[in-house]
């Protein structure tokens, strides 16, 4: 499914910075490479995987990226800055080494805070590359996101939660009170897929790319997973899958520069409207009766209004960027509390 206008991604993770970063920053999380993995597949195809770090120290997370098909360098034991300098030197003559042998690969994503791979994201930008960097904000030198083309803020990325494990596990409870019990039933297939299709479009609408048609959207969902195939959901074609998504209104079709390869935009959907009229209202009733609402148990309060609720229907990555959404239209305001270490929910 690769065409000449995909982007072709290589990805280097210098990874005890992203993995320390993740875990004093983000309220004891472990780094997860999914979400970077997901943001990436937006954007194109990621033909080369590596991540650089002294292995013996990170034994869970050795096979978490070996699932995901990371080639892991060992950097040799050795003492503090030693060490250190040894993983960067390795990674950014990888990286060079890359660019020259590859001239194919049109985009590099160096995942780390540290600026001293700023001198490399110059030599890379110097030679026609587009660099990404993603690195943990409150670990990130300024220096290193000026530099890049596009920068992400890993704890920004769908599917990054950056609250404490206690409400973490909370929303994952909410999420999991929501699935029916035949979790193969037919229907929730197709929830399911509605929810993928549209967070993709999304995502892929947020990276600025222009428009989306609709190879370009089977595209994207294949480098999520490979596996992919709209007769798993009893459909016959993609286009057939396209219209079912019309019917529904999740999507909207008009006509694409090429004959059977239509533009694809999300639907306006009144349940949507509907959706954060009644998140004002149950913030405004919390906060009359238990005054401060937090984000965690809010989605809970949410689905006693509406039981089938789910943000990703509508396109959102979670259920905090479903209340940012809010927030910018007016609704509410939402404040991170370190106290809490949660969001702070109050009316607007």
């Amino acid at each position: 499914m690769a065409t000449p206008d995909d982007e072709r991604i290589a990805l280097f993770l210098d990874y005890e910075n992203l993995a320390i970063g993740t875990r004093e920053q983000l309220s004891g999380m472990q780094f997860d490479l999914k979400p970077v993995a997901d943001a990436l597949a937006e954007r194109g195809r990621v033909v080369s995987r590596k991540a650089y770090a002294d292995w013996s120290y990170f034994e869970e997370d050795r096979r978490m990226l070996t699932r995901s098909h990371v080639e892991l360098i060992e950097i040799p034991q050795r003492m503090g800055a030693v060490r250190k300098n040894a993983a960067d030197i390795k990674m950014a003559v990888d990286a060079m080494e890359l660019a020259f042998e590859r001239d194919y690969i049109t985009t590099f994503v160096i995942c780390t805070g540290d600026s001293d791979f700023t001198p490399l994201v110059y030599k890379l930008r110097e030679l026609n590359k587009r660099v990404i960097g993603v690195g943990v904000k409150a670990s990130t030198s300024a220096l290193l996101p000026p530099a890049c083309d596009e920068f992400l803020f890993y704890e920004n990325l769908d599917g990054v939660d950056v609250r404490s494990p206690e409400a973490r596990a909370a929303t994952a409870a909410e999420d999991e009170a929501s699935v029916e019990v035949d979790e193969t039933s037919a229907a929730e297939s197709l929830e399911d897929l509605d929810r993928l299709i549209a967070t993709t479009i999304s995502g892929i609408q947020r990276t600025g790319q222009g428009a989306v048609l609709a190879s370009s959207l089977k595209r994207a969902l294949l480098r999520k997973d490979p596996t992919f195939t709209e007769a798993d959901y009893g459909f016959r074609a993609f286009g057939e899958l396209l219209a079912h998504l019309v019917d529904k209104s999740v999507i909207e079709l008009s006509e694409g520069p090429a004959k059977g390869d239509p533009l694809i935009e999300m639907a306006s959907n009144p349940e949507e409207s509907d959706a954060f009229r009644v998140l004002g209202d149950v913030v405004s009733k919390l906060n009359e009766s238990n005054g401060t609402i937090v984000l965690s148990g809010l989605k809970n309060q949410v689905r006693k209004q509406i039981p089938n609720f789910s943000e990703k229907k509508f396109g959102y990555g979670s259920f905090l960027q479903f209340v940012k959404a809010a927030q910018t239209r007016g609704l509410l305001d939402l404040n991170w509390d370190s106290d809490l270490n949660d969001y702070a929910v109050t009316p607007a």
